[in-house]
């Protein structure tokens, strides 16, 4: 069940409805319930290994905070994590290892019958994977207590709307708040609506139309050089944005309908003057998952300069991998490792009153922005090779410009009405993005009057209706990881 399908659209609106009808006392049980429903509407499977996860991390959390010494705490700790890093490693190695080998055995290098079975990556588990390690470590910390109460700290592990790719939670800010009496909040309510609208055009409008170039070109990239290289790249750095910000949007906004608040995610990364502060704003519960537990027990930044420069690459290639274990995920992932790299050495120091007093200069938008980019090659291409070809000829013919110009309008190959679109809604994006800096955009729209706020609601809603592709759910590209 896809956020942009319209069975999810049945299910929210049974789900809200009901999650009010009954007493406190019992919503969590229904948002447990609930929660199953949703996730195992994808495949039963999924469902019992999600139980046993919750099964095993309660457990052992609970022995580990009353194991009497250090030695069995950290026992307990790794018997919960390392089974979880196995399956995780399992599920993102066996298929490429497969493919591999099925590829040696046609071209003859083995003697035996091509393998065809298919190991396919359970939807979301990287995800609840990562919140149950986190809680369990959190535990052993001290920093936080275990949960007693099974069916919350199920619905912890479990609560839809951040299932399927995140926001990852913690603890400490979730639990409570499924413990708490939540009455109904009209605000709270309307707001998530109108955020769950903004992804849905994020995902809807931008996303999946610019999927639709960008998947032609990188799935074909030796059909094409010059300029065209390089603006399909910038269309997928806008696609892998609105994308998984528009699934993140979507979950938050969901979230907000039954009164529970989970982090932000996304902060307008594109408005980033170095690498490092990219990363401070995208994908936020996943780079602060691997700051607290990788980079920091790895020794973070207190430690020699070469040892720091070290945790920074190890971090990242972790990130890299684990994205997907072919080389051009690690080559991205070591990219951004040795850009982080370059900033400390360069600018030395991280504290925030250090990064405060940095100052930045309005050339370092576009240059952050065209070397993220340049990363992206290696994200989206589907072999080394491909990424090679594509750097190679991004400036393929550059000496004639008009015909390094016409060749990828040709090459697009996009209707005027169809680019203008595009235009116009990267415009919307990048306006909302830049306010957002500022302001929170939705209250101020909703602070205003009648005659002007719903004309925009009505707007947005048009325009998600006329230009998403009409019946088709397309998946959201964190699924895969």
């Amino acid at each position: 069940m896809l956020f942009n399908s319209i069975s999810f659209g049945i299910f929210i609106m049974i789900a809200f409805i009901l999650y009010y009808s009954v007493p406190h006392r019992c919503r969590w049980c229904f948002l447990l319930i609930a929660s199953y429903a949703f996730y195992m509407n994808l495949h039963i499977g999924y469902g019992i290994l999600l139980f046993m996860t919750t099964v095993l991390t309660y457990v052992l959390a609970l022995c580990l905070e009353k194991a009497p010494t250090p030695g069995s705490r950290k026992k307990y700790l790794l018997s919960g994590i390392l089974p979880l890093v196995l399956i995780l490693l399992f599920y993102k190695t066996a298929g490429p290892v497969i493919d591999r080998l099925n590829l040696m055995i046609n071209a003859g290098r083995l003697a035996m019958q091509p393998i065809t079975v298919r190991i396919l990556l359970p939807a979301g588990i990287s995800f609840y994977f990562f919140q149950s390690i986190g809680y369990l470590a959190d535990v052993y910390r001290g920093k936080i207590k275990a949960e007693r109460h099974f069916g919350y700290y199920a619905l912890f592990i479990s609560f839809f709307p951040q299932l399927l790719a995140g926001p990852i939670g913690r603890a400490e800010s979730l639990l409570p708040q499924y413990k708490k009496e939540r009455p109904f909040d009209y605000g709270n309510v309307t707001y998530g609506l109108k955020l769950m609208a903004w992804g849905y055009f994020k995902k809807l409008v931008i996303a999946d139309i610019f999927a639709d170039v960008v998947n032609e070109v990188y799935d074909n990239v030796h059909a094409y050089v010059g300029m065209v290289l390089i603006v399909v790249t910038v269309m997928f750095a806008i696609e892998i944005y609105c994308d998984f910000s528009g699934y993140s949007d979507i979950a938050i906004g969901c979230a907000k309908l039954f009164g529970i608040d989970l982090m932000t995610n996304f902060k307008s990364p594109y408005f980033s003057f170095s690498i490092r502060e990219f990363w401070n704003r995208w994908h936020i519960s996943l780079s602060t998952w691997f700051r607290d537990y990788v980079y920091i027990p790895l020794g973070g930044s207190r430690v020699p300069r070469w040892r720091h420069c070290l945790n920074l690459l190890i971090t990242f290639l972790v990130s890299g991998f684990w994205h997907g274990s072919s080389l051009t995920y690690i080559v991205w992932g070591a990219l951004h490792g040795l850009l982080q790299i370059m900033e400390t050495l360069v600018r030395p120091g991280t504290g925030k009153g250090a990064a405060a007093k940095r100052r930045k200069h309005l050339w370092q938008l576009p240059v952050t922005f065209i070397v993220l980019c340049f990363t992206w090659i290696f994200f989206r291409a589907n072999s080394m090779q491909d990424a090679g070809w594509i750097i190679s000829r991004l400036f393929w013919d550059i000496g004639r410009p008009l015909n390094y110009l016409q060749t990828c309008i040709i090459s697009l190959g996009l209707p005027r009405v169809s680019a203008l679109g595009m235009l116009a809604s990267v415009a919307v994006l990048a306006l909302y993005d830049a306010l957002s800096l500022k302001y929170d955009v939705i209250n101020v729209l909703s602070r205003q009057k009648f005659f002007i706020r719903w004309p925009v609601y009505v707007l947005f809603l048009v325009v998600i209706a006329l230009f998403s592709h009409k019946g088709v759910a397309t998946e959201f590209i964190y699924f895969q990881f």
